[in-house]
């Protein structure tokens, strides 16, 4: 391999996304500005083609992730759905290939098998565990600390405002809906926020944002499943699912349409509360 673009398909605003491009001087290219045909291969990291419009366009010759399975195919897929992240598997290839990664590489995925597996309190394995080890030996752990520290920006501090005054508390299950945030990252930062009370079982936060109501799921992982909750919970509306104590759904707003009015807050929290407690008792 003599060159390589890293591309991104969303766009890169969540505070520590922004640090690390930052901090570890990470070269990145929107995908808009790319032109896939000039390429002779396309790998997709952390993701799958059909997680995203455009990415569903592609053609990959390599797939390596650990989200659920999609029956994807490529040329070379390494799909391990059972591992805590995709980082855990990138470090298993440098290892077998003996070649030591620059601390900046290391740095990089040190905080990802971190913060994928939140700090090693969410589906995680033993291969994350020695992964982690591994790249300590290498890492930045000060820049890595810098990175983390990263998670809000002056802006998403409202948020907390509406999410402690509008929060519904059921059976040690917090529903929160926002309205329309900024950002979808807002929604997971309520979401874990909601998850440090000691009480609290079950964080599930949602909002609006490019004609879409994203749902993010939290659980302390203990005899649940955060994954099948969000799919049988709104996969007929859109894209839903994800890991036992973390997942997210994104519904186009149009697909709402004679469910109920998302433009109403006093009726969509209800909503999804009730298509929320219907899967969350059994799971």
């Amino acid at each position: 391999v003599l060159t390589i673009t890293i591309s991104h398909v969303n766009t890169i605003n969540r505070p520590d996304n922004l640090a690390m491009i930052r901090l570890l001087a990470v070269s990145m290219t929107p995908f808009n500005d790319i032109d896939p045909t000039q390429y002779s291969k396309i790998v997709i990291v952390d993701s799958q083609p059909n997680h995203n419009e455009d990415m569903d366009k592609l053609q990959p010759d390599v797939i390596i992730d650990h989200h659920p399975e999609t029956n994807v195919k490529a040329s070379f897929s390494d799909v391990r759905p059972t591992y805590g992240a995709t980082a855990t598997i990138l470090t298993e290839y440098l290892r077998a290939a003996r070649i030591t990664p620059s601390v900046k590489l290391a740095t990089g995925l040190f905080q990802a098998i971190k913060t994928d597996t939140n700090s090693f309190k969410g589906q995680t394995l033993i291969e994350d565990v020695r992964a982690f080890q591994y790249l300590f030996r290498y890492a930045n752990t000060h820049l890595a600390r810098k990175i983390e520290q990263a998670d809000l920006r002056l802006d998403f501090l409202k948020y907390f405002k509406t999410a402690l005054n509008t929060k519904r508390l059921r059976k040690n299950r917090v529903f929160v809906y926002l309205g329309p945030v900024l950002n979808p990252v807002v929604c997971v930062i309520i979401a874990d926020f909601f998850m440090r009370i000691v009480s609290v079982t079950w964080s599930i936060v949602c909002g609006t944002c490019d004609k879409k109501l994203i749902v993010i799921f939290r659980n302390d992982g203990i005899r649940k499943n955060a994954g099948k909750v969000a799919k049988e919970s709104f996969g007929q509306f859109g894209s839903a699912g994800g890991h036992k104590n973390m997942a997210r759904a994104e519904i186009a707003l149009s697909d709402l349409s004679g469910q109920v009015d998302w433009r109403d807050g006093k009726k969509l929290l209800p909503w999804l509360i009730n298509r929320v407690e219907k899967r969350a008792g059994k799971k």
